[in-house]
């Protein structure tokens, strides 16, 4: 088996779901998807992985919690009111005896003979309202025409000169002959934009705004620091339909997720999931803390589809590119039209389970320095578990050139694992 792309990791044997074609297996312990959100396709999750999604969504848990409480607090209000009821009835006795000329009833009163009554407050401190305000500006919706068609997604403005990052998928066709890339502002005004670089490996992409100053970059957050069960938002251009805001929770971190670009070529994402509504279209968008800063870029979804052709939709399986990774590449894109990708030096055999199983290592490469070999089972990253070949490649990619990991490899028997230093260093070919 042989390292056809950059990371130093074998890629999966079966790339997910080409927009035409039907999606292949995934490696076990992660699962694809089709990272297409902008063409309307996206590939079910794999029912064998151990991290995929259950076959039904259950209800929320804290909903009947809460449930159980209403059905007292129900009861209590209806004793009340029969309490009231009987007080009422005695008042209204009194006052018909006094000769009342509305024999007791109010007057009659119409809600349409009334002024409107205007809001008066401003959006809540923390509130979807406050996210929204701050983040809308700063994302744009992306189209690309072709002679095939018309492809459209989203992006996040960078700075105030036009720089906006986005997915390399949403934007892959823009180096065609012939083909016409134009950004759509909040305020409604179209403009011409032009492609600065991307890279299909981590399916991020950078692109620039013609002719264009003063707009309102978004605020880059930290995913370092997000946590499972933190509150979310998602703006974007899903179905064309430009600014529209979503919200939802972060579901899981560090999600391995494989999936195949317009190209062919193979992405593997460290994601960050989302149950906020994610639909084709809001790839490249902005997925923001409830401070409205950056904490992902939303590329994949997976979708419950009969088949090529059928229009995804959002399940709540969403899946979004950690913004420190993402911040990563498009300098480099910016600075050097390429990246540099981290890598261990060691082909991977992406379909072993309970572990990453190393084929053979590069000679003289990182892991080969550090002493792995050929038959040692990774199965830790640091303090990260590692179930497949892909979640390796991962984690791999979501670290930077330089950075020094820690390898637990499993002993013969399950007993008595042995731990590697290895500092990450560039792919080799």
């Amino acid at each position: 088996m042989t390292d056809s792309q950059p990371g130093g990791v074998m890629p999966p044997e079966q790339p997910a779901h080409d927009p035409a074609h039907e999606p292949a297996a995934a490696a076990p312990g992660s699962w694809a998807a089709d990272p297409r959100a902008a063409h309307g396709y996206a590939a079910p999750a794999d029912p064998a992985a151990p991290d995929g999604p259950p076959a039904a969504t259950p209800a929320r848990g804290r909903r009947g919690g809460r449930g159980g409480r209403r059905g007292v607090g129900l009861l209590a209000v209806a004793a009340l009111m029969l309490g009231s009821a009987a007080v009422g009835g005695v008042a209204g006795g009194l006052v018909a005896g006094a000769d009342d000329p509305t024999d007791g009833q109010a007057p009659p009163g119409n809600a349409l003979e009334r002024p409107a009554t205007p809001r008066e407050q401003a959006a809540p401190a923390g509130s979807i309202e406050e996210v929204a305000q701050k983040v809308l500006p700063s994302v744009v919706s992306i189209q690309v025409a072709t002679g095939r068609g018309m492809e459209t997604g989203s992006g996040s403005i960078l700075s105030s000169d036009g720089l906006v990052l986005t997915n390399h998928h949403v934007v892959a066709d823009a180096a065609d002959p012939g083909a016409r890339m134009s950004v759509l502002l909040n305020d409604g005004s179209a403009h011409p934009a032009e492609l600065i670089a991307s890279h299909p490996q981590t399916d991020i992409a950078v692109i620039r705004i013609l002719d264009v100053h003063g707009l309102t970059p978004i605020t880059l957050g930290e995913s370092a620091g997000v946590q499972v069960g933190q509150e979310v938002v998602a703006v974007g251009s899903p179905l064309g339909l430009t600014s529209t805001v979503t919200s939802g929770i972060i579901s899981a971190l560090n999600r391995p997720v494989s999936a195949s670009g317009p190209g062919g070529e193979a992405s593997v994402i460290d994601a960050i999931q989302t149950d906020a509504a994610i639909n084709p279209g809001n790839s490249g968008g902005a997925l923001v803390d409830m401070a409205g800063n950056l904490i992902g870029v939303p590329s994949v979804i997976a979708s419950n589809t009969g088949g090529p052709g059928e229009q995804a939709g959002s399940i709540g399986l969403g899946f979004a590119i950690p913004v420190d990774q993402a911040r990563r590449i498009a300098d480099e894109l910016i600075d050097d039209g390429q990246v540099t990708m981290p890598a261990i030096n060691a082909r991977i055999d992406t379909r072993s389970a309970g572990g990453a199983l190393v084929g053979e290592t590069v000679p003289g490469g990182a892991a080969d320095r550090a002493g792995l070999r050929a038959g040692d089972l990774i199965v830790k990253v640091d303090e990260r578990r590692i179930d497949s070949g892909v979640a390796l490649i991962a984690a791999i990619r979501s670290r930077a050139v330089g950075d020094t990991v820690t390898l637990t490899i499993a002993g013969p028997d399950g007993a008595d694992p042995r731990t590697l230093d290895v500092t990450l260093e560039a792919a080799r070919d």
